[in-house]
C-alpha cells in the first residue's frame, strides 16, 4: 500500500475509535473497518500515529474524560464507566499515570494539563509548513476570494505562553518546543478564547527567546497553576482587526493562508479608519481550519483626528 493509502486506512480506524469511543472496541472490529488483517493493521496504526490502537484508544478517553471532569458535576465513578473503565480504581490509575494528578484532586482545582489530541489536522498543518511560512511572491493572476475584515475589543487580560527560542513561525517553534503545547492549552479552564499562535511585539520578546510562540489569554483574576516552563504575562487593553477568508478544503492550507496574507500585505486599515498599532499587542493566528477559513489578527488602533 502506498503512503497517502496508509494514512487514508489510518485516519479512518481514528474516525472509528471516535465514534465508538464510549463503546467496548477489539482490535478485529478495528481492523474489520479498514479491511486488513488485526496484525497488519496495528502496526499501521502504530507507525502513522506513535501509539499502540490500545494506548490510543485509552489516552483519547481519558482526555475526554478530563474535560468532562473540568466543565461538568459528574462523580468520578459515573465519568469512568462512561468512558468504558471497569472500576473507579482501574480508572483513577490510569488518570493519575496519564496526567500526574488525581481525578478527584483535578476535578476540584483543574489545573492545567497535558492532553491527549489526536493529530490528524495539526499534522496536516505541520507537514505543509515544513519549508517554513513564507508569504508567495508570485506574480500570476490571483483568484480573487472574499476576505471578512471586521474590529474587536480585546479587555485587559493574562496570557500563558511558552516560548521557543529563534522560532519566526509555526514549524519553526514545533522544531524547539514540541508540538504538545497546543494540547495543554487547551485544557485551561479558565481561557477567555481558544489558543492562539502569536508574533509578539519587541517589547514582549525576552532576549534569547522566540518571537513566535503559543499561549491562550486569560482573565486578569487567573491565580491557577503555571505549567514548568511556560509563564504569564498581562496585556493591557486593545482592539484587533480580523482577518478571516473563505473556507477551504483542508489540503488547500497553504493557499488559504497565503491568500489571506496577501491580502493584510496590500491592506490600507485607513480604509476602516484605523492605522495598524503592532507595538500594543501580539498578532496573533488561529488554527487553521477549512470549513471556518483562515483567521489571522493585527493591533489597531483608531487614526488621530
Amino acid at each position: 500500500m502506498n503512503q497517502a493509502g496508509t494514512k487514508a486506512a489510518v485516519q479512518k480506524m481514528q474516525e472509528y475509535i471516535e465514534s465508538h469511543l464510549l463503546e467496548r472496541i477489539t482490535l478485529k472490529q478495528l481492523s474489520d473497518s479498514v479491511g486488513y488483517s488485526p496484525w497488519h493493521a496495528a502496526r499501521m496504526f502504530k507507525e502513522n500515529t506513535g501509539k499502540a490502537p490500545f494506548d490510543y484508544m485509552r489516552s483519547v478517553r481519558l482526555s475526554k474524560a478530563a474535560l468532562v471532569l473540568r466543565d461538568e458535576n459528574h462523580r468520578i465513578i459515573d465519568v469512568a464507566l462512561d468512558f468504558v473503565f471497569d472500576s473507579h480504581e482501574g480508572f483513577t490509575k490510569a488518570f493519575s499515570k496519564e496526567f500526574g494528578i488525581s481525578p478527584k484532586r483535578y476535578s476540584r482545582s483543574t489545573p492545567p494539563i497535558q492532553l491527549f489530541l489526536p493529530g490528524k489536522v495539526f499534522d496536516s498543518y505541520r507537514a505543509i509548513l515544513k519549508g517554513g511560512m513564507k508569504m508567495s511572491n508570485r506574480k500570476e493572476e490571483r483568484n480573487t476570494k472574499s476576505i471578512f475584515v471586521q474590529v474587536v475589543e480585546r479587555p485587559a487580560r493574562k496570557v500563558l505562553l511558552k516560548r521557543g527560542l529563534r522560532a519566526t513561525e509555526y514549524f519553526g517553534y514545533c522544531e524547539e518546543v514540541g508540538c504538545d503545547v497546543w494540547s495543554l492549552l487547551t485544557s485551561v479552564k479558565e481561557a477567555l478564547y481558544e489558543p492562539v499562535g502569536m508574533w509578539l511585539p519587541k517589547s514582549l520578546i525576552r532576549e534569547g527567546t522566540s518571537e513566535y510562540v503559543q499561549g491562550v489569554e486569560l482573565p486578569l483574576d487567573y491565580s491557577n497553576q503555571v505549567p514548568d516552563g511556560y509563564e504569564l504575562i498581562e496585556l493591557p487593553p486593545c482592539m484587533m482587526m480580523i482577518f478571516q477568508g473563505e473556507p477551504y478544503e483542508d489540503e488547500n492550507f497553504m493557499e488559504a493562508i497565503d491568500e489571506v496574507w496577501h491580502h493584510i500585505e496590500k491592506f490600507d486599515p485607513a480604509v476602516y479608519g484605523y492605522q495598524w498599532n503592532k507595538e500594543a499587542a501580539p498578532r496573533f493566528q488561529l488554527v487553521p481550519m477549512g470549513y471556518r477559513g483562515y483567521i489571522e489578527a493585527i493591533p489597531v488602533a483608531p487614526l488621530n483626528k
